[in-house]
């Protein structure tokens, strides 16, 4: 597995490459962000490793214009800035994880196994349909009806995690195991971000619904009306 790590800090650098390095990663560095983005386009990267605050532009800028140049491996930022509208900004930019510094190395080894996991597991089924919507896990291509539905990479997997479980209910703690390789509630937070940006893409223009909320205990994927969804969720309320 191939990773580039983004960071000015020649400390961390070190720490992190020799880390992942005796652990069979191979790490290039990148020490800016332009030069992170030099590398990034210029490699085929298994998964970038970034830093937020760094010289030329910040690690959400990076993020960006990757994104924007259809560049969509894995993203993790590893970074010292800890607020939560730090963390959301770099999920809803597409990152597939945000990890605080000071941190245990373990944790980051195995954020980054589950990220290995996934991308060498063959998929258990090639075309997943619920109602109109359909996920076609060989061309990583998502569509409902005629619409073709633009997702990041961490948005796929969640919605294809749901289409293999259509009319059951799945936890956060569930998603969490599934797509992130770990399941740790104090990060379900985390689920309802990609949750919500997925009802916006997949259901906000549409009468029938595909994704509701079950209160309390996590999400379930199959067709209702609007008015149905609506009834379901004052249900579990009352």
């Amino acid at each position: 597995m191939q990773i580039l790590y983004v960071e000015d800090n020649p400390t961390a650098c070190e720490y992190v490459r020799k880390g992942l390095a005796e652990r069979g990663f191979q790490v290039d560095i990148a020490t800016t962000g332009p030069a992170g983005l030099e590398k990034a386009q210029a490699h085929s990267y298994d998964l970038v490793v970034l830093d937020v605050m760094l010289p030329g532009f910040d690690g959400f800028v990076l993020l960006r214009r990757l994104r924007a140049l259809g560049l969509d491996m894995p993203v993790i930022f590893l970074s010292a800035r800890i607020e939560p509208r730090d963390r959301i900004t770099g999920l809803n930019l597409g990152a597939d994880d945000y990890l605080t510094k000071p941190f245990a190395f373990a944790e980051l080894v195995a954020r980054v196994r589950a990220i290995a996991r996934r991308a060498n597991g063959e998929p258990q089924a090639q075309r997943l349909v619920v109602g109109d919507l359909e996920l076609d896990c060989k061309r990583h291509r998502v569509t409902r009806g005629d619409r073709e539905i633009r997702l990041t990479p961490r948005e796929f997997e969640i919605l294809r995690y749901l289409m293999r479980c259509p009319g059951q209910v799945v936890s956060r703690n569930m998603i969490l195991e599934s797509v992130w390789g770990y399941g740790f509630e104090c990060y379900s937070n985390l689920i309802n971000v990609h949750i919500n940006h997925l009802r916006k893409k997949v259901d906000e223009d549409h009468a029938e619904k595909l994704i509701h909320t079950v209160r309390g205990v996590g999400f379930i994927m199959e067709v209702r009306t609007a008015s149905e969804s609506l009834d379901s969720e004052l249900l579990c309320a009352g």
